[in-house]
C-alpha cells in the first residue's frame, strides 16, 4: 500500500494511504454537509450560512483521478457560482499531484495549511480529568462557541443543524463562569475507535489559566470510556499555541492539508 513521509520533527512519520481515506471519512461524518454530489472521487462538499472551506470545498478523494482537470474545475467554478459560494479545493494527500501543478499553473492561491493529529488514548493518564456531562442543549453550546471565536451570528442556524445531523455518538461540552459566561468548549465526536475533537475554543480573557487543557482532557476521558482507541484532531499549522497543547496529549501529525483558493 502507497505510504506518505510526513515530517514531524524527528524521523519521518510513514502512515498509508488508507489512514488518510478512513481520517477524511470521518472528519465529513463529524461535519456533514447539507449537499454532497461527487464528480468522480472528487467530493464537492455544500453548506449554505457556512463559511467556505471544510463545509463549502472540493475535496479529492483518489490520487489517480486526474483526467479533464480544466473542465471539472470549470464544472466545479460554474456549480459554486450558482449558489453564491467561491470555489475552493481542499487538497490532502489524496489529492492528484497533477491538480495541485495545475492551480499552481494558474496561480491558484494556497491557505490555512492545517496538521491532522492522532494520539493514543491508551497510552495517557486521564485520571484527574474532570468527569464533565455532555451538554444536550445545542443552542446553548453553539452560541457559546460563536461567542468565544466571534464568529458571526448569521452561521448559527447552518451550526446548529450540523451538530444535529451528526450521526456518530458526540458530546458537547462546556465551561462557564459564574456569570454563565462561556469559558471554554470543545466537541468530541466517536466514530467507532476514532474520536474527533473538534471546536476547542477559549474565552480571550481566560487563555493561560488551563481551561483548555481541563476540558481537553475531559473530552479525551470520555471518548476513552465509550471506547475509542485513537484521538485524531485538525489543526491549522501556525496554531503554535495549540499545537504545543496537543503534543502535551501525545498528538502527534501524520499528514496535512490545504486549502485552493481561485486567482484574483
Amino acid at each position: 500500500m502507497a505510504t506518505i513521509a510526513v515530517e514531524t520533527g524527528s524521523p519521518a512519520f510513514m502512515t498509508t494511504l488508507g489512514t488518510v481515506r478512513r481520517l477524511e471519512a470521518a472528519s465529513f461524518r463529524a461535519f456533514p454537509s447539507a449537499s454532497i454530489v461527487f464528480d468522480g472521487t472528487w467530493a464537492v462538499r455544500m453548506t449554505s450560512g457556512m463559511p467556505v472551506k471544510r463545509l463549502n470545498s472540493v475535496n479529492p478523494m483518489d490520487p489517480a483521478d486526474c483526467s479533464d482537470l480544466a473542465g471539472r474545475i470549470q464544472a466545479a467554478h460554474e456549480r459554486f457560482a450558482a449558489s453564491g459560494i467561491p470555489l475552493v479545493f481542499r487538497n490532502s494527500p489524496l489529492a492528484p499531484a497533477a491538480l495541485d501543478a495545475h492551480l499552481d499553473k494558474e496561480n491558484w492561491t494556497r491557505f490555512d495549511e492545517s496538521l491532522v493529529m492522532v494520539s493514543d488514548l491508551g497510552a495517557l493518564d486521564l485520571d484527574q480529568a474532570i468527569d464533565q456531562i455532555s451538554l444536550k442543549d445545542v443552542d446553548r453550546w453553539v452560541d457559546a462557541c460563536l461567542k468565544l471565536n466571534n464568529d458571526p451570528p448569521e452561521s448559527r442556524e447552518a451550526f446548529c443543524q450540523i451538530i444535529r445531523n451528526t450521526e456518530p455518538p458526540m458530546a458537547l461540552f462546556l465551561t462557564e463562569d459564574a456569570a454563565g459566561e462561556p469559558i471554554s468548549a470543545i466537541r468530541c465526536v466517536r466514530d467507532n475507535d476514532l474520536a474527533g475533537i473538534f471546536e476547542l475554543a477559549t474565552a480571550g480573557s481566560a487563555r493561560r489559566q488551563g481551561h483548555a487543557r481541563a476540558i481537553l482532557a475531559s473530552a479525551l476521558k470520555w471518548a476513552r470510556a465509550q471506547g475509542a482507541r485513537t484521538a485524531w484532531l485538525q489543526v491549522v499549522a501556525t496554531n503554535d499555541g495549540a499545537i504545543a497543547l496537543y503534543r502535551d496529549f501525545g498528538f502527534h501529525e501524520v499528514y496535512r492539508y490545504s486549502y485552493r483558493g481561485m486567482p484574483k
